[in-house]
């Protein structure tokens, strides 16, 4: 027999806390789902992802007055609710909804709450390929020509965007670094990468001279005892801080569109490109799933097979 959950100030995606009595409803076993999560050492992002995905489909249930009681809720109320993403956002966005929905009503099956999953015959939607276009080395050259100054600012950016190109890091992973990550003698950093799991990130001479530079910037700086690597006018720099420096040099380098995500795509383009081992590029990029590869190498990946066909024509051997 159910408890009924205790009031609490946590709150799942931005989701007020759970004021629902009824220990069978959608959104009380939301708040122990996240207690699940919590108690696996999810990400904070990862709550994130999944409370946006929970929240969104609670509030689709209510708009269009479909039952919110876990055991109501059927194939066609979610089926309804896909189709509503596929009108509203990209397949990549409603695939990742679809894998969220489907992780929770599993794990209501295996609570005991539901019998049987109301997605248990459903497929994620087809996400068609079309990987972003890589940077060329012209427009990376103009990039980090911005940051050609001798400003605090200019070092500091500069630093960030040599990180991003050299390591492929996530954006979440290059915004988290701290001082104590960093290894110059051995030009590495270590990040916290996706499921809290740790690994080394390598990175070239210019990037090590570059951050150096930054750090003895830094090192004047009246907060430069925090223990956060990047620091903004406001202390500690965010996410979003770091994605408007990147958004803020592009547009002085003349380039559209540019986010953090596409020097991770540029990275494992250029490793690849380079002939570098697949497996060396899993472990770089912190990839445990080979369709993780095979998404960001589609980037230019014809590009490399002409290449290759260039250095391997049979007809220019004989």
């Amino acid at each position: 027999m159910h408890r009924k959950p205790q009031q609490s100030s946590q709150t799942v995606g931005g989701a007020p806390p759970n004021p629902d009595p009824l220990p069978e409803s959608y959104r009380a076993l939301v708040v122990s789902f996240r207690r699940k999560l919590l108690a696996e050492n999810k990400s904070p992002r990862t709550l994130q992802t999944y409370g946006e995905a929970l929240r969104l489909f609670e509030d689709f249930l209510a708009e269009q007055g479909m039952p919110r009681t876990i055991v109501a809720i059927r194939r066609e109320h979610v089926e309804a609710f896909m189709a509503r993403l596929l009108e509203q956002y990209r397949p990549a966005t409603a695939a990742n909804r679809y894998r969220t929905l489907n992780l929770f009503f599993n794990w209501c099956v295996s609570e005991g709450e539901i019998r049987r999953s109301p997605m248990e015959r459903m497929r994620a939607p087809a996400i068609p390929e079309n990987p972003p276009a890589i940077l060329t080395d012209e427009e990376l050259r103009s990039l980090l020509r911005t940051c050609a100054g001798k400003l605090y600012r200019d070092r500091r950016d500069l630093a960030i965007l040599r990180l991003f190109l050299d390591t492929g890091m996530r954006l979440a992973e290059l915004t988290g670094l701290q001082l104590e990550d960093l290894d110059l003698n051995y030009d590495a950093a270590v990040v916290l990468g996706k499921g809290r799991r740790p690994r080394i990130c390598q990175f070239g001479r210019k990037t090590a001279l570059a951050v150096d530079r930054y750090l003895r910037a830094r090192a004047q700086r009246r907060d430069a005892d925090s223990p956060a690597l990047w620091l903004g006018s406001g202390g500690p720099m965010t996410v979003t801080g770091i994605g408007d420096v990147v958004r803020r040099r592009a547009a002085q380098a003349g380039i559209e569109g540019l986010n953090p995500h596409r020097f991770r795509h540029t990275f494992a383009h250029a490793w690849l490109a380079a002939g570098g081992a697949e497996i060396d590029l899993m472990q770089l990029a912190g990839w445990r799933s080979r369709s993780m590869l095979s998404r960001y190498g589609a980037s230019a990946a014809g590009e490399r097979a002409r290449a290759a066909h260039r250095r391997m024509a049979l007809g220019d051997r004989v």
